[in-house]
């Protein structure tokens, strides 16, 4: 088996609710699809989500990169042979994290269609399904109770909210979510880096009674110690998430112990086999794993689930980038049940798209 061909091609998805966060107000977004082709008639497909704040790509980078580097270098290689093609790409893909997850992806599609299995058991298979939560972004306290009682009401039993620009506002969203939900559901916090350490711990303690599963990087990533300080004393665990971009910051985190968690994104540590390598540091250190998304079409969501279900310390799933997008062409990639997520049985990671 041998590839022969490479397309990249970039997909606009506007959001069918744009939604806010502490440095943004997202409205539509950009996914680059990949796929892959080998000598016998098989197609590995992949995705890439760049974001200039979060991964600091471009679409217009991201197609430069495959098609100027990576489809002149795999050509005539064993797609078979994945460790050995990626390494060659880390090489030339610098800077280039969702790139290389697309790459990265269409070759563990193709590798599963090969073996006749889903990635995920070709993975280990350790669990055949997740719950994820979904996110509510920054609204007003009514809107915010409002979502949350929707996603409820739809089966979801995790929320995660959005924050970081107005602590007390914060505090009162999580409160009267709490209040109007009760038990019903599990809420995470994310502040997208926009408190101090000051304010984390306000936030925290103002929050106590709402019983929050953890919060999720609350300070700026460039100032690693302070996130740090808020996870030596505060009671609830904290999460570390732009902090994560590379396999040396898991390593740093784990060794100063600046977090609990740690939200492994495929987009920002450049897809599932660095992904994997990510989650044994943490599972070295006792850092609890969740994994996460940015906007990204369906199809990227797979791959994040394939890599979720194989590994045992992977405990939290954020999955939930897909939803909402106008016009994805990788809609129906992952099946959502009340707020579980399931995989495809089909081998690979189950989703062809369409030519």
């Amino acid at each position: 088996m041998k590839i022969t061909k490479l397309d990249a091609w970039p997909v606009s998805m506007r959001l069918s609710e744009p939604y806010t966060i502490a440095y943004q107000t997202v409205q539509a977004v950009k996914n680059v699809f990949l796929r892959i082709e080998t000598a016998n008639g098989h197609s590995g497909y992949g995705c890439a989500a760049p974001d200039e704040t979060v991964t600091g790509e471009t679409v217009e980078s991201v197609i430069r990169v495959l098609e100027d580097c990576v489809a002149p270098s795999i050509k005539g290689s064993d797609p078979l042979r994945v460790a050995m093609i990626l390494e060659r790409q880390k090489r030339s893909i610098t800077a280039q994290s969702s790139a290389l997850a697309a790459v990265d992806m269409a070759l563990y599609d193709l590798l599963g269609k090969a073996a006749n299995l889903p990635v995920w058991k070709l993975l280990g298979g350790f669990r055949n399904r997740i719950e994820t939560s979904v996110t509510i972004g920054i609204l007003s306290v009514t809107e915010t109770v409002e979502r949350a009682r929707e996603f409820a009401a739809r089966g979801f039993r995790s929320l995660k909210l959005k924050g970081g620009r107005d602590v007390d506002g914060d505090i009162e969203r999580v409160l009267k979510v709490r209040e109007a939900l009760a038990n019903k559901v599990a809420l995470r916090f994310d502040a997208n880096q926009g408190f101090t350490v000051e304010q984390s711990l306000r936030f925290v303690e103002g929050t106590r009674q709402a019983n929050l599963e953890l919060i999720e990087q609350p300070t700026p990533k460039g100032q690693p110690d302070l996130l740090g300080r808020v996870t030596s004393v505060v009671p609830i665990p904290v999460m570390a998430d732009e902090s994560l971009m590379t396999l040396r910051d898991a390593f740093r985190i784990a060794q100063q112990e600046l977090a609990d968690m740690v939200n492994v994104k495929l987009m920002k540590v450049g897809g599932i086999s660095e992904a994997l390598q990510v989650t044994a540091v943490a599972r070295s250190a006792g850092l609890e794993v969740m994994v996460g998304c940015v906007d990204e079409a369906a199809l990227a969501i797979c791959a994040g689930l394939h890599f979720a279900l194989a590994r045992p310390n992977v405990v939290y799933a954020d999955l939930d980038g897909h939803l909402g997008l106008v016009n994805d062409p990788s809609a129906g990639a992952v099946t959502l049940r009340e707020g579980t997520l399931f995989p495809s049985t089909k081998p690979g990671l189950g989703f062809d798209l369409p030519y």
